[in-house]
Order: structure tokens, then sequence, then C-alpha cells
């Protein structure tokens, strides 16, 4: 039986030019390539470009990795982030197995809690919204999306049979199903009768091909220009995708998004620290304080664990005055032991 061998890069091509083949052979995103890339070069820098990373190993990646903690203070999740691309550079473009375990010095930074925003503050900032970023925002609380899984829907992805949005290969490489909030419903048929327009003018014009990942190219051919495949949210310019060369529409930056909603928070005049994911982590707050079961929320949010989950029973709204003590609820024989 023939058995898979590993993919080994072009040995001719420089060093960093090597570990972007690798991250394209196995279909990395080209976001996770441009990160990897980063940590990697930082790595190497780190150093002085004095020795080879084959030069280098468990106490090197130590060093680094101790650094970014103590001298620049940074999260335990971009610690990890760092390691991950490091040990893909040693594992998967240089063949070399870091067996032995990284011991760096951990972060100290204690995770804060999620800012969440009432919904009246919900409504307050969406007044100061209008358009494309509108109805992103109200996606983004309506269905607890993150921003990249509201930027890269497609028009299948939509069901509106059944009033589902499907998500695929999002955080973590995992496809989930969330509810479709009916009151934005005219807004998004009226938003596909737009991109509808504009796929046919882009297809008079001799392009109308949207970014399929490799293995969805591959088998379903030509599928690039059917308008189920484009984004619901496409950009107003054609552009060239960086790897394959193909002029086409791709979806639209998250940047206008985000630009958007600080400039709607700065105008609320809400004084938290309103993103995108805060959206998110208020729709799952507002579940919960609603009476929505935890196993439920903990499936629309798409988390691994209920333990993700349990975080927002901290920042949600208590109302203690219909909490009954104890005592109170004894016999009234035994309530008043010992009373005057």
């Amino acid at each position: 039986m023939e058995v898979n061998k590993k993919f080994k890069p072009d040995s001719s091509l420089k060093l960093m030019d090597q570990v972007r083949q690798v991250l394209r052979y196995y279909h990395y995103a080209y976001r996770t390539e441009g990160t990897y890339c980063r940590w990697i070069v930082q790595y190497l820098n780190f150093f002085g470009l004095k020795k080879h990373p084959k030069e280098m190993g468990k106490d090197e990646i130590e060093q680094f990795l101790s650094y970014l903690t103590v001298k620049r203070s940074v999260s335990a999740a971009t610690q990890k982030q760092a390691l991950n691309a490091i040990i893909f550079l040693y594992k998967q473009v240089l063949d070399i197995n870091i067996d032995e375990k990284i011991t760096p010095v951990k972060s100290s930074k204690m995770k804060k809690p999620p800012v969440v925003m009432t919904k009246q503050e919900v409504v307050r900032i969406l007044s100061f919204l209008q358009g494309n970023n509108l109805l992103m925002a109200r996606l983004l609380y309506g269905c607890g999306l993150r921003l990249m899984e509201c930027v890269r829907l497609r028009i299948k992805d939509i069901d509106f049979g059944i009033n589902k949005i499907y998500l695929y290969a999002t955080k973590g490489g995992k496809n989930r199903v969330v509810q479709f909030p009916k009151s934005i419903l005219a807004d998004i048929h009226f938003q596909i009768d737009k991109v509808k327009e504009l796929h046919q003018h882009d297809l008079a014009q001799g392009y109308g091909s949207v970014y399929l990942p490799v293995e969805l190219a591959n088998k379903y051919k030509g599928s690039a220009k059917e308008f189920m495949w484009q984004y619901l949210f496409p950009s107003k310019k054609i552009s060239t995708d960086p790897r394959s060369g193909v002029k086409q529409r791709h979806h639209i930056q998250q940047s206008g998004l985000q630009k958007a909603i600080k400039t709607a928070s700065r105008k609320s005049a809400i004084n938290k620290q309103i993103t995108c994911h805060t959206f998110r982590h208020s729709f799952a707050t507002h579940l919960l304080e609603d009476g929505v079961n935890i196993r439920v929320v903990q499936d629309l949010m798409g988390h691994a664990d209920v333990k993700t989950t349990e975080i927002y029973t901290h920042v949600m709204a208590k109302d203690i005055n219909a909490v009954i003590s104890p005592l109170d609820t004894l016999p009234e024989t035994l309530q008043n032991l010992g009373g005057a």
C-alpha cells in the first residue's frame, strides 16, 4: 500500500518562499498565510538572522516566546499563535520535529470579561449606521456572527425556506447553522437583487468569477462564475487574486465596517469600547438573559467547550430583587427562632 509522502518545498527557493509554498499546498487561508509569515520573520529577526532556523531549536523558541510575554506583554492567545507558526516552520517546512516540550514564560495577562451592550445601546449604535454597514451590523447581532463570517457570506449560505444561515469553515474549521432574523428578511432580498444585477454586469464585461478554495474549485468546475457562489457583500471594485492572479470580484474589506462602528460608537457617546465583536458578545448575553439554554447558545456561537459560553453568565444582567433568601423558604415556625 502506497503511503502519502509529506510535501517537500522547493529547496532552491528562499526560506520564506518555501514557507508560502507549503502553506498554499495545504490550502491555508490567505490571512493565516500572512499571520504565520509575520511571526516566522519576527522569530528570525529576533536572533539577527545570525543563525539558520535549522541551527536553532527548543532553547531559541522559548527565548523568543518569553520575550513576547516579558517585553511585549502579549496575551496567551497571541503567544500560542506565534508558537503555532514557528512549529509549522520546523515540522512542515524544514521537516524537523520539535519533540521536546516548549516551556516559555507564560503570559500573565488575565482574560478580560467581554464588553456587552444593553439592548438599548445596540439600538443606539445601529441608529448611526446605514446601508450595508447597518445590514451587516444587524447580522452580527442578530446571528452572533464573527466579523469575517459576515463578510464572507455567499448567496448560497442563506436558506429562506427554513430561515437559516449556514456557516462553513469558521474558526477552528467548524461548520454551524444559525437562525435567520426575520426582521431583516426584506433587506437581505434587496441586497441579493443588487448582487445579481452587479454579477450580470460583471459577466457581460468578461469577469463574474469569485474566489473558491482550491478543493471546491477542482470539484465544481466552472462554479466560480455561478451566482450562488457570489459574496453577499461584494467589493465595489474588481481586484486581482494575489495567489492565482485571476481578476475577480472579492468580498468587501472588513475595515469598512470596523471604521463605521467605531464612528457610530463615538457619536452615540456610549462609554464602552465597542467593536464588531461586541455585537457577537451581546447576542450571546441577551439570549442567556432571555432564558435560552446555555447549550443552545453554545451551538449558536460555535464554541467547542461550554466553558467558553459560560463567560457570558458573568456579564449578563441579573435581577437580585427576584432572588429569595433561603431563610425565607424555611417553614415559618423555624424562621423566627431566637427572635424577640
